[in-house]
């Protein structure tokens, strides 16, 4: 039988960030040069984001009487607190954020209880702590005292579909497996200001969201809808190792993205993907010059920015309809990192754009890390 994604949930913290605010308050940091200037105004209005989420509260102009930590409303200005505060602040509200998404998701999954979870999959590359958000999923949402808990860590944006292959392999060697999937990313406890392209572009786009399912052989519920996981591949290009990284600095993680990365998609991109159609005749076409065939209905996109999709979009021949959840995600909740993809897929099933999806209809999930990584799934529309 094959494994199903049920239950898809996301989760945002409540604390909007406006991108025309944010830009401004960047742009008005003391000690940029004019350069950074330049870069900053042109990464932030070119980004297609409108709208992202923080867990930091304090990034707002709502009167506080705390200290500052992050953010100085009587000067304005962008502080620059120890990676160990950040992280302080990432175990307790990752912790936070995983309960409410994986509480959601065993929600959303009719017939499917707490006490029926064997196994925890989370996902995360912007903290750490141990005991994990696995642990804490399966002490706070009453799992059995023998879930099997795996966390796959500090891999990047593109963790999400790993995490859901692992959760697919569990159940194709128990058919009676059930594997809650979590992605929890605090992208914003990283982000401050600085002259480094790669930083400025990094605070253009990040942001902090989480998202869940439940991945089983169980057969769907009446009126039910979700996702089959039919195949998975994954593909390191021949370039690219250091346009994309994310390593631990002093002040937060320190993010390389290279403007270069678009590119090396763009030119990698179908040799990525040959190994995920190969063999299904019903995909033959799928990577010939007109690629918005029905043979694959929709894309799920990791909208890693909006150059990217551009370049997805133009190399790939696909109709704009087919990119409006990737677009949209973007545009609502920016760059989340692993997380980023679920967004996109809860999208694809809840009919965002002119085209819903229906039963029967392939998608084509592609999200992309550090390496450069290409990681891609083959899924079927059910319900």
């Amino acid at each position: 039988m094959t494994a199903t994604l049920r239950g898809l949930s996301t989760v945002v913290p409540p604390t909007v960030l406006v991108q025309s605010e944010v830009r401004d308050v960047y742009a008005a940091q003391p000690g940029l040069n004019r350069l950074a200037q330049r870069i900053l105004t042109t990464a932030f209005n070119e980004s297609g984001i409108e709208t992202r989420h923080t867990v930091l509260d304090e990034l707002t102009w709502d009167p506080r009487d705390e200290e500052p930590v992050f953010f100085d409303q009587a000067t304005g200005d962008l502080l620059l607190p120890g990676t160990k505060v950040r992280n302080d602040i990432y175990t307790d509200e990752a912790s936070r954020i995983s309960l409410e998404a994986g509480a959601a998701a065993i929600a959303a999954t009719p017939g499917i209880e707490a006490s029926d979870v064997t196994h925890v999959i989370t996902v995360s590359c912007t903290g750490f702590y141990a005991p994990g958000p696995d642990y804490v999923l399966a002490r706070d949402l009453g799992l059995p005292a023998g879930v099997q808990r795996y966390h796959l860590g500090f891999m990047g944006c593109y963790a999400s579909i790993p995490a859901l292959r692992l959760a697919a392999q569990v159940c194709d060697a128990d058919a009676s497996a059930v594997v809650l999937v979590v992605s929890v990313e605090l992208c914003t406890l990283h982000l401050r200001s600085s002259n480094d392209p790669d930083t400025i572009v990094a605070s253009s786009l990040f942001a902090d969201g989480a998202g869940a399912g439940i991945v089983t052989a169980r057969p769907l519920e009446p009126g039910e809808r979700g996702f089959d996981l039919d195949r998975f591949a994954t593909r390191i290009t021949p370039v690219g190792e250091g346009d994309m990284a994310w390593k631990i600095g002093d002040h937060g993680f320190d993010i390389g993205l290279s403007p270069q990365v678009p590119h090396i998609i763009g030119e990698h991109i179908t040799g990525a993907l040959e190994p995920l159609f190969a063999g299904d005749a019903s995909l033959s076409g799928a990577l010939e010059a007109d690629a918005s065939g029905e043979s694959i209905a929709h894309w799920a996109i990791h909208p890693g920015g909006r150059s990217i999709l551009d370049r997805v979009e133009a190399r790939l021949a696909l109709r704009e309809d087919q990119l409006v959840p990737s677009r949209s995600t973007l545009r609502d909740f920016g760059n989340m990192s692993s997380a980023t993809v679920l967004f996109v897929l809860r999208g694809i099933l809840d009919g965002v754009g002119p085209v819903a999806a229906v039963d029967g209809e392939r998608v084509a999930a592609m999200a992309f890390g550090p390496g450069l990584t290409v990681e891609s799934a083959l899924l079927t529309v059910r319900g």
